[in-house]
């Protein structure tokens, strides 16, 4: 690992991040609205928020009437009347029980400004309250909501990619499914950041890194509890995307990180979408940990990283020749 990653993580791992299997669900709870201040020293590692990106608010009507919160990121040089912009659907990490949208201020507000593009992140519902399917629920709705919904949010609904991280990743793909089962999904692309694809924790890797940093096999082990616990069907494709049914499913991203528990995951379900027919970028990053985009000025290859997601995004969200926003960065 990068000496400035291996810092990090640790400071991380042992000051500011208790791993969940340390912690109360009252804990957990308490721990949900935690975010890091927009200036440094926790913008060097986090990454700033573009201030060229405005954000504002919204709903989405879930299926039992449950309102679900929404973040919505729209650059600024987007103007009101111009409603030719895509829309990316964000949904965060977090194990489907931690995390929140506004931790994710940094990446919504870079793939905004770069891909020209309005960034809606989905404020789902979360485990163990919210048990296994109520997340996935909450992210195909709000999905849904937001293809309808282009009069609304000033932009063209019917150009909409799924983008995620960690188990925001696996809700991504889970979505992508789902909406292409209902038919003429808006879904263009799926972009997925080191994605949990099977529940059984089949994949090899979940023992090679089960000491890793940011995550171990011990805390995906009681992540897994929480939000899908034993009794469970592991292998249910809204839970487990690998097991699903793959055929015609929009072009993926898959990136992943080397030194992760959840590394052939990914791998995994990007050579099965493959298999199927579906167009796939996979890239494994080296010496770098799960999680690695959270926290950019860590890892020197960050850039890189947001650099392909962009591109991806661009390339699969705008038709040649469509104006596609300021260089990647």
């Amino acid at each position: 690992m990068y000496p400035q990653t291996a810092l990090v993580t640790a400071v991380l791992d042992n000051w500011l991040r208790p791993a969940v299997e340390s912690r109360t669900v009252e804990q957990i709870q308490a721990g949900r609205g935690m975010t890091y201040p927009d200036r440094p020293p926790f913008s060097w590692v986090a990454g700033p928020v573009d201030r060229s990106v405005g954000i504002t608010y919204g709903t989405a009507r879930a299926r039992d009437g449950y309102e679900i919160p929404l973040r919505i990121y729209r650059p600024r040089s987007v103007r009101d009347t111009d409603t030719d912009v895509p829309v990316i659907v964000f949904l965060h990490g977090g194990g489907f029980v931690q995390g929140n949208v506004v931790m994710f201020d940094p990446l919504c507000s870079h793939v905004a400004a770069q891909v020209r593009a309005v960034v809606v992140s989905v404020d789902y519902r979360l485990a163990p309250e919210h048990r296994a399917p109520t997340a996935a629920q909450d992210c195909v709705d709000a999905t849904a909501w937001v293809a309808g919904r282009g009069s609304v949010l000033r932009a063209d609904t019917s150009r909409i990619a799924v983008c995620g991280d960690s188990a925001g990743g696996t809700l991504a793909a889970v979505t992508a499914q789902q909406l292409r089962d209902r038919g003429d999904s808006p879904i263009r692309h799926q972009a997925l950041l080191y994605p949990a694809t099977d529940m059984t924790l089949a994949s090899a890797s979940i023992d090679l890194h089960a000491d890793a940093p940011m995550l171990t096999r011990k805390s995906i082990v009681v992540f897994r509890e929480h939000y899908a616990p034993t009794g469970s069907d592991w292998r249910d494709p809204v839970v487990s995307p690998l097991f699903g049914n793959l055929e015609g499913l929009p072009p993926a991203l898959v990136q992943t990180a080397d030194l992760d528990p959840l590394r052939d995951d990914g791998l995994r379900y990007a050579a099965a979408l493959r298999a199927a027919g579906v167009e796939v970028r996979a890239t494994n990053y080296v010496r770098v940990p799960h999680g690695f985009a959270s926290i950019p000025g860590a890892v020197p290859v960050a850039a890189q990283h947001r650099a392909e997601l962009v591109s991806e995004l661009r390339s699969h969200l705008y038709a040649a020749g469509a104006p596609q926003g300021g260089p990647a960065g």
